[in-house]
C-alpha cells in the first residue's frame, strides 16, 4: 500500500498514519492502508503478523473495541477515534477469532444463532438466517454437534458463519487460518471469499501461504510497519 495520507473517500477502511498500542508498546506505528469499495473488485484485505497478539490488537481496533492511539481510521464511515463511531461500527461487524472461549455445551447451530442477534429481527426471522447461513456453510450436518467435539476446520467454520449470520458490511477475522492443514484452509478460504462477494474481509494471521489463498491483496506487518506483500 502507498505511505502517506489517503484520501478519504467511500472506502470500507480507511487507516492514515496509526498507531495501535499493545501492552507498553506499538502493534502498528504509522500506518496506512485501505480496504476498498465494493465496486473495487478487492473485498479481502490479508494483514500478515508473526505475533497473535498484533493480530488481535489490529482487529480490535478495527470492530471499535479500542480506539486509535493516533492517527485518523475511518470505517464503514466513522471516526474511530470517538465513542459515537466505535458504537456505530461495532453493529455493523462481524468478528471471528481463532481463541474465542466457547461454553462447553454450545452446538454448531446454537453458536450460529447467537450470532444473528445483531441483525435485530424477530427470533423466526433470525432462525431463518442462522438456517441460511448454515447451509450456505457446508454446516448443516454438524448443527446439532457440540462444538467441542467437531474437528477444528469444523470450529473455525462454524466462528466464520456465526459472524457472518447478521450480514454485516465488514468482516474482521483473527488468525481464522492459523495452524489448519493445507487442505483445510483451502476450504476455509473459499468460504470466506464467497462471504467477500457480500461484505468487505479484513483478515489478520502469521501464515502467509494461507492469506494468499483466501486475500486480493496482503500486507506485511514488519517492525510495527504496516508494508505491501512482495510478489
Amino acid at each position: 500500500m502507498p505511505s502517506g495520507r489517503p484520501a478519504m473517500g467511500p472506502d470500507r477502511v480507511i487507516a492514515a498514519g496509526i498507531g495501535v498500542r499493545l501492552g507498553r508498546g506499538f502493534a502498528v506505528r504509522a500506518a496506512s492502508f485501505r480496504l476498498g469499495a465494493p465496486e473495487s473488485g478487492r473485498s479481502v484485505l490479508g494483514i500478515q503478523i508473526s505475533q497473535p497478539a498484533q493480530a488481535t490488537a489490529i482487529i480490535d481496533l478495527l470492530a471499535g473495541v479500542a480506539r486509535p492511539a493516533y492517527g485518523e481510521l475511518r470505517v464503514l464511515g466513522h471516526d474511530m477515534a470517538t465513542i459515537r463511531g466505535r458504537a456505530a461500527v461495532r453493529r455493523r461487524v462481524g468478528v471471528a477469532r481463532r481463541t474465542a472461549r466457547l461454553l462447553p455445551w454450545l452446538r454448531v447451530r446454537g453458536l450460529v444463532v447467537h450470532g444473528t442477534r445483531l441483525a435485530r429481527r424477530g427470533e423466526a426471522d433470525r432462525q431463518l438466517l442462522a438456517a441460511s447461513i448454515l447451509d450456505e456453510m457446508g454446516l448443516t450436518p454438524w448443527a446439532d454437534v457440540k462444538l467441542r467435539a467437531v474437528p477444528e476446520a469444523v470450529g473455525r467454520r462454524a466462528l466464520l458463519a456465526a459472524a457472518a449470520a447478521h450480514q454485516p458490511e465488514l468482516l474482521l477475522l483473527d488468525g481464522l487460518l492459523d495452524g489448519l492443514e493445507l487442505r483445510d484452509i483451502t476450504g476455509l478460504a473459499e468460504a470466506i471469499r464467497a462471504l467477500s462477494q457480500d461484505s468487505g474481509v479484513v483478515l489478520a494471521g502469521c501464515d502467509a501461504e494461507a492469506l494468499t489463498l483466501a486475500c486480493d491483496e496482503v500486507l506485511v506487518l514488519t517492525d510495527g510497519v504496516v508494508v505491501p506483500a512482495g510478489p
